[in-house]
């Protein structure tokens, strides 16, 4: 018996012995099973399976079974034996048997040009990422896509109810004591003025640029808009221009709708860099100066800090409360068949607003000098009458505390500027005649304090003003005629007052705190409290006055940093 197992180890090891130095490696045995033709044989380190050959698609082969008590045909074919169950390969059969090593090399890698397929999809991959995160936008081709916006929750609470939303009426929806609006309260929530902007670039050239900006919000309001169960608003837009831009030449192009050339800049005058004020209140501050309508803007950057621009832009005339006389033709309502808003009126202007600025940067500082030219039409008695209203003005932006404190003053003064205002007065009236217009003398200013007391933190201060002279006819079809009855302002349920804004005076203050500002977007946090003064011209029986405390907080979240 120990001869006999002496004999079987000493063949087993010889047989082995022979194939390890008869075959390169990665070879296990010759044949597949007894008889059968000699070919190489590969393992799989993790199944343990048998192939004919190495690399994807390989089929395993028939694993042996136990072997019988029959001598083998040759010693090689007896030296290798495989498990039924496992495919482990074995040098003899039976228990207590172990495992040849599998050969690794040449069963597990893939050929050469798979592995540079896969390699070049790794790195299109890795790009498509980077594009993805890239916090300067998505680049598609050429092309430069940035998204921008914001998601708000405003609350609002005024101290006399106007009915409005976040955007508060500054002039003639701020009540006198004879309506009831005057002695209630008004407390409400709004998300409506979460927006969404999508900015579009691309460098055509080193020295040539083109972009496409859109921004909207939810500020719109249908004629069958309501606030009972779904709101139903429709989105506002708020710009949707494209610019093209020559720094070889200094030259820009904007067309589209945009803020006013006559809104101040924070530098040079370039678009979505405007000196918006930082209020809550979607209608900003009594004396701001602003517009965001259709336009054709040229400016040319001359070097040294020096900006000049021109811009031909959509005209429209502030009417109310101006009374139209009978048999004159000066607004007409919308046509929805030409997709104009039925429910309003829209004034006969034919020549476009006109503006023209010059901005100076000398390095401490942004400074402005700024004009304009309207045009205002009535037609009567078979005639078109025509006249011209224009405005002056500047602005100063300068850092008194660098880094820590800005003081920015603005102001404009003309005939017929109102509808550049905040507070919207009318532009334009009928003199006595009640055939010819006569624009209205109007002046308008504001100041602000902007502090960065602390990285995160805005604070802000602002005060405003705007005013009307008297002009016109002695009659409605007038502005701010004396003999106006203005007796039942005064007391609630007083039946007449016919009063007219003289004066809009405004001071509001508030903050922003940032809670997070990373690369996750920003998060913060902003309250703004204030009052507005509303006088009216003196008529028959006084001078009427009333004011309105308005008060909001805002939690905003920028999502794209």
């Amino acid at each position: 018996m120990c001869k006999g197992r002496v004999r079987s180890a000493v063949v087993a090891a010889v047989a082995v012995a022979l194939v390890a130095a008869a075959y390169p490696r990665g070879v296990v045995a010759k044949g597949t099973a007894p008889g059968a033709n000699a070919s190489s044989l590969w393992t799989d380190p993790q199944t343990g399976q048998v192939f004919a050959k190495p690399g994807p698609g390989r089929v395993p082969l028939t694993p042996q079974d136990a072997p019988s008590n029959e001598a083998p045909g040759s010693p090689i074919q007896a030296a290798l034996w495989s498990d039924a169950q496992t495919g482990e390969v074995f040098s003899k059969p039976g228990p207590g048997r172990l495992p040849l090593t599998p050969q690794v090399t040449a069963s597990t890698e893939p050929p050469p040009s798979q592995i540079q397929t896969l390699q070049q999809e790794t790195r299109e991959l890795e790009k498509q990422v980077q594009a993805l995160t890239n916090k300067n936008g998505l680049q598609l081709d050429g092309v430069n896509v940035k998204l921008g916006g914001f998601i708000e929750t405003a609350g609002i609470y005024r101290t006399r109810n106007q009915v409005a939303d976040v955007g508060s009426d500054y002039n003639q929806g701020i009540p006198f004591n004879n309506a009831a609006l005057a002695h209630e309260n008004e407390t409400r929530f709004s998300a409506r003025q979460s927006r969404l902007s999508l900015l579009v670039s691309a460098d055509v050239a080193p020295q040539a640029h083109l972009a496409a900006y859109y921004e909207f919000d939810f500020l719109g309001s249908g004629t069958s808009s309501n606030s009972r169960e779904s709101n139903s608003y429709t989105p506002r837009t708020r710009h949707i221009y494209a610019t093209l831009d020559r720094e070889d030449w200094g030259f820009h192009l904007l067309v589209g709708q945009n803020w006013s050339l006559l809104t101040t800049n924070t530098k040079g005058i370039m678009p979505r860099q405007e000196q918006i004020p930082i209020t809550i209140d979607a209608q900003y501050v009594e004396g701001f100066n602003w517009l965001r309508v259709p336009q054709f803007r040229v400016v040319e950057e001359f070097g040294h800090g020096l900006w000049a621009g021109a811009s031909a832009e959509s005209p429209q005339v502030v009417t109310s409360p101006i009374v139209q006389p009978t048999g004159v033709n000066y607004t007409n309502p919308g046509n929805s068949a030409g997709l104009l808003n039925a429910t309003t009126t829209y004034s006969n202007d034919w020549v476009p607003d006109l503006h023209a600025k010059i901005a100076y940067d000398p390095g401490w500082g942004h400074y402005e000098f700024k004009s304009l030219l309207r045009m205002f039409t009535a037609r009567a008695d078979g005639a078109s009458r025509h006249t011209w209203g224009y405005g002056f003005g500047g602005a100063a932006t300068m850092p008194i505390v660098a880094k820590y404190v800005d003081l920015q003053l603005s102001g404009l003064a003309g005939y017929g500027i109102g509808r550049y205002g905040s507070g919207q007065l009318p532009d334009a009236a009928f003199k006595a005649d009640n055939i010819h217009l006569v624009a209205i003398p109007e002046a308008q200013g504001m100041f602000s304090l902007i502090g960065h007391p602390w990285a995160g933190n805005d604070l802000y201060v602002y005060g405003g003003w705007e005013h009307a002279d008297r002009a016109g006819a002695p009659s409605t079809s007038g502005y701010g005629w004396d003999g106006l009855d203005v007796s039942g302002c005064g007391y609630e349920g007083g039946k007449t007052c016919q009063a007219e804004t003289r004066d809009l005076t405004q001071i509001t203050a508030g903050f922003w705190q940032d809670v997070y500002k990373g690369s996750y977007g920003r998060f913060t946090l902003g309250f703004q409290g204030g009052n507005i003064w509303r006088d009216a011209f003196s008529g028959k029986g006084g001078r009427p006055k009333t004011n309105i405390g308005i008060f909001m907080t805002s939690v905003r979240y920028y999502p794209f940093p």
